[in-house]
Order: structure tokens, then sequence, then C-alpha cells
């Protein structure tokens, strides 16, 4: 995923020793269908699942779910495959608002159940506990709620074409829970299948592999088919429905998008089947298939969701200029570090978010040169920087590895993690590194892994002697907080030009003037770092000489408005309530809100208005980030 935000401070980090299944085990059910090994080491143990896959776990899921536009409703059938400990005569499931009706086995015998009713369960949800009886595939009738977090059903007058409805999912980390009954941990990981059925005209496509043309079924509904036969972790199984259409890129890439965004889609994204030739060469083989992506409506929270075989991208990337494909270098990217390697817990995030953020630039420098590479390395350190003063260069929650709650979006868990990487490579040599990384992916595909388990391969397979080992302070840079004396800072010359342009505007008030020859990052560089307390005299001339308002780049546009309505600028006002009414990306939209908040009397009575029209139109993953500012005081 790809969403860069200062997180709050997160939780301790854990450091115990790691064990896991010598051999993945066999599905003796389906022979020929892979199962990825459970970690049983007391750092792997995830709290945020009820599930007790030690005694036992779902191996595979299909699912047969119709699409209800008019209720805003998922229903249907779960079968899930059950491994279980000899002894072992139940498994716990999550579930979050799950309407369960019936629970059978395969030959339709009735299974007993109950949903535990528990004093506090949040976002954890509910656990689903089946009596197997010695069963091994499970069959459960359900409903979703209209509310299910994971889903949001658009109405025609939200989408770009403005004629059919349109639904997307959001699983990460622990949403899908609220659509899939599952056992819904990033260390259980599962094949899966389904068939969905959904109205005419609208297409359908998830993270999966479609297999062959949609079914006419008669009755004005269509049936599409999907199969992922790698085991993935849950929070990968996605689904998107509405009126989009597909353009191809290469040979086996592609996007979709609403007709009418389309084009502009397309063009956007023409770099993937390089980016992805480029990753190869680095880290071995894309191992999925296909890579294609698809453009959703613009109130998608996210700038990227890294679902295999298919990344759910924003709109609001699309600048025309292609100056925002970093984005896609880092869904692509979690094809390695994420969906092949995946953390077994969401403390240990970075081993996703920190080695796709590294492995983004490197395919970035690949691409599109070594400036370009380097001067998003030097934003990337500036995050890290400013997170750093924000919660304290101490704060528990700026190491890489913690045991509390995973916070999306993290600035420690991309960019530290991303520079952590940088700095081991700059020690022992691009190509000793080069050749670590790819052998941890190979040696560790389809399986969860461990801040440990990384820790003690890159002692193993990389780290020469002692007196390398201390250099590169490995268990540092992982476990404790703060930022490493060996940090491989960004070059200086980087950004030095527009470093001058700030000095100089910081001096005298003096517009550059070669501004609109900037790259992308040179101009978010100029505007993040000048001055934040500006009259409106002074940010009118800035806008009338730079055409801040009028940037076709949503990243150019957020910093304006961000630093606008942080100098109570009027003007600015319209142009971000039309902002924040058109784009559900929380990147975006939960700073903006926290700055009109930040501004009192001013500020306030602005960010209500807005927000009590504009809410029903966001992802609930952005509904809570904003409730939570305008909760705050």
């Amino acid at each position: 995923m790809r969403s860069i935000t200062i997180a709050t401070i997160l939780a301790l980090s854990a450091t115990a020793c790691t064990t896991m299944e010598a051999v993945p085990l066999a599905d003796t059910a389906n022979p020929a269908r892979m199962v990825s090994p459970i970690l049983k080491s007391p750092e792997s143990e995830d709290t945020q699942t009820w599930a007790e896959p030690e005694r036992a776990r779902v191996t595979h899921v299909a699912l047969d779910l119709d699409l209800d536009f008019d209720a805003k409703r998922v229903g249907g059938t779960a079968m899930l495959d059950v491994l279980a400990e000899p002894g072992a005569d139940t498994i716990v499931l999550d579930t979050s608002g799950l309407e369960i009706t019936r629970v059978t086995d395969g030959s339709g015998r009735e299974l007993p159940w109950e949903i535990e009713s528990m004093e506090e369960t949040g976002a954890k949800g509910e656990p689903l506990r089946i009596t197997l009886n010695g069963a091994r595939t499970i069959r459960i009738d359900y409903r979703a709620p209209a509310d299910a977090s994971a889903l949001q059903w658009l109405s025609p007058e939200q989408t770009e074409g403005g004629v059919h409805p349109f639904l997307f999912s959001q699983g990460q980390a622990i949403l899908n829970r609220t659509w899939i009954p599952t056992q819904d941990s990033p260390g259980i990981r599962q094949t899966w299948e389904a068939r969905i059925t959904a109205p005419k005209p609208l297409d359908v496509v998830m993270s999966g592999v479609r297999q062959g043309e949609p079914e006419d079924l008669g009755n004005g509904r269509r049936a599409f088919r999907f199969v992922m036969d790698k085991p993935v972790p849950p929070y990968l199984i996605a689904i998107a429905a509405g009126d989009i259409d597909f353009a191809p890129i290469g040979p086996r890439t592609g996007v979709w998008a609403e007709p009418a965004t389309l084009p502009r889609a397309r063009a956007e994204v023409g770099d993937t089947e390089e980016m992805v030739e480029a990753a190869e060469k680095l880290y071995g083989e894309y191992r999925w298939g296909r890579y294609d992506m698809i453009v959703l409506p613009p109130a998608f929270p996210y700038g990227g969701m890294e679902n295999p075989v298919m990344t759910f991208l924003t709109p609001t990337f699309i600048a025309g200029d292609r100056s925002n494909n970093g984005l896609i270098a880092h869904e692509l990217a979690h094809s390695w570090s994420g969906n092949l390697v995946t953390n077994a817990v969401w403390g240990d995030s970075w081993l996703n978010e920190g080695v796709t953020t590294y492995f983004e630039n490197r395919i970035m420098e690949a691409v599109y040169g070594k400036k370009r590479a380097e001067q998003e390395a030097a934003l990337m350190y500036a995050n890290i920087l400013e997170t750093l003063d924000e919660v304290g260069r101490d704060a528990p929650g700026t190491a890489l590895s913690t045991d509390g709650e995973y916070e999306l979006g993290s600035a420690i868990a991309y960019e530290k993690g991303a520079f952590f990487l940088m700095t081991v490579e700059s020690i022992v040599g691009r190509e000793r590194f080069d050749a670590w990384l790819r052998q941890w992916f190979d040696n560790h595909a389809f399986q969860p892994a461990t801040s440990e388990m990384f820790y003690e391969d890159m002692m193993a397979n990389l780290v020469r002697d002692e007196a390398e080992a201390e250099r590169l302070t490995l268990r540092e840079w992982i476990f404790e907080p703060g930022l490493p004396e060996n940090v491989a800072k960004p070059d200086p010359a980087a950004f030095a030009a527009v470093d001058a342009a700030v000095a100089a505007y910081s001096a005298n008030g003096a517009i550059p003037t070669g501004y609109a020859d900037w790259t992308s990052a040179e101009r978010q560089r100029f505007l993040d770092n000048i001055p934040k307390e500006r009259s409106a005299a002074q940010l009118a001339a800035l806008n009338d000489a730079l055409g801040l308002s009028s940037t076709g780049n949503n990243e150019e546009l957020f910093l304006w408005l961000e630093l606008a309505l942080a100098n109570r600028y009027e003007p600015a006002v319209p142009q971000a309530e039309e902002f924040l009414a058109r784009v559900g990306r929380a990147k975006f939209v939960r700073p903006l809100f926290a700055t009109l908040w930040e501004e009192g009397e001013w500020g306030r009575p602005i960010a209500q208005r807005i927000y009590a029209d504009t809410r029903p139109s966001y992802h609930s993953v952005t509904q809570a980030g904003v409730d939570r500012v305008l909760a705050s005081d």
C-alpha cells in the first residue's frame, strides 16, 4: 500500500527468537494445492485475530456471492477447507457483523456453531466458533452487513460516468472479516476462488485470475469466476464492480477504469511493463502471471493497494506526465515484498512497506534515472525527520518492529524501513545486497515472516564478520527507536537548486522563475519547505506567479491548500471544499481537515460544514481518521 502520512506513536517492539514449520503442511483433500506454513514463535502471534491456527486453520476459501446494489449487501456462501491437528474438533474464524444463517460440512450435515459475545471487540469483531465433528470442509451461508467496513458502495453520482453504481473493497489490515468469514490474519495464508454475480452491464474484477468470459444467467445478471492458486494473506482478497473497461499495456499488463477515465489512466501507466521487467532484473521472476491495475473512483481511501494481479489505484495520482508513478512502482514491488513474503503480524508491517519502499526506489532509478530516484529518496528522508521531530526520537513507536497496533501510512514503516536497507546497501555494496535480498524472496516465497527472521537471515547470509555486523547495527535499526547514526543520508545535491530557491524566497520573497520546468519532486520540495506563515498578499503573489491553484498534480495541489488554509486564506476555501468533495484519499483528506480544525474559530465551522456534506462519500478508513480529528481538542 502507498500512503505517506505521519503516524502517531506505535507500541513497544518485541525481539523473541523465531521458529517455523520446517516443511509446509500438505492438504490431504487437495494434494496439488500449495499450503503455506504457520509460524509458531512468540513474536509471530497475531493479537488481531481470534483464530487458533496451531489447532485448526483455513487453507482455501471458495466464495459464491451475489452483489445486491439496491440493498448494498453481499451474500451467499463460503466453503472453507480446514487443516486440523489430531484431536482438534473446533475451528475459530474472524467475523464482524456477519449474519450467519447456516453452517454445514461438505456433505450438507449441520455443524454446531456460535458467534461468541465479547465485552470488547471493536475492529477485531466477534469470533465464530464451529464444531468440526470430523469435517474438513465447511460451508457457511451468510450475508455481510450493509455497513461492512471493507466495502464501499457508490451511487452513480459518485462515479465519473454518473449512470451506474460502483463497489470496491479495501481489506487491509483487518477489514475483510466484515464480508468474508475466514481466519483474517496475515500469517494464515490461503488460496481462494470465487463466483460472483452482478447486474448487467457491470463488470467485476478481483485479485485473482478471471476464468473465461462472464456467464449470462438470463435474469439480468452475469456470473464471474476467479481463482488465486497461490496462498495469500486474507487481506489481499479484493473485489471491484462497476462500469469499467480494459486497456492493454504490454503482454502481461493492463489497466481497468471507468470509460471516461480510461484514456488518461492508460497514458499515465504506460511504463508499467518496463517497470515489471526492471523489477525482475533486480529480484527475480514475477510469480503472479498478469499484473493488471484498476483506477477506482476518487472515494478510494489510499494511493494504491497491492492486491495480487489487480492493483487498486486512486485517480488522484493521474497528473498527465507520469510524475506520480512512484505509486505504480511501489504497488508492483509489493508483488515481492508483502505479497510473496508477508509480515506475520501487523507490528512488523515494515517488512511489507519498508522493503517495498526501498524496492520502489530501485525501480524508479532503473526506469527514470538516478536523479529522480535520489530526489524521491530525499523526500522520504525529510518525512522521517518530520515524524521524529513530531513524536520524539526516543518514542518506542519509531522502532521498525513493534508489538502494538499497526497504524497505516507510518513514515517509520515506509521510509525508515527503506533507509535501513539503503544504509545496509551502502555498507556491504549493491551487488552483495541485491544477491541477499533476492535469496530472501526466493527462500521465503508464499510464506509469512517476522523481523527476527529477517535479522537472523541477514546475519547468516549477508554479514561477513563481527566487524561488519558492528558497522551495520542491524538490531538497533530494527528493534530500537530513532534513527541510527550510520544512516546513509541522501545526496544534498539532489535538491541544491530548489533549496537555494527556498532560501531566497525565505530571505526576500524572491519567487523562482524556473518553477514550471522543475520536476514534481522539486516543486513539492519547494512548497513543503518555504515559510509556513504567509500573509494573504504573499499567498496571492505565490499563486499568481506559480499557478498553484490550477495545477493538475494533486500532490502539489494538496501542499498549496494545506499552506493556504493554515494561513486562513479565504480565496482557497472554495477550492478546498471542491477538493474534499471529489477526493476520498485519506492522505489528503485527513490533513486538510486537521489543518482547518487547528485554526479554531475560523477553521472549525468550515470543517464541520464541509464534512457534513462529504462524510457519506468517504470510505470507512477515511471517515475514521477525520472523525478522530473533529473529536479532538
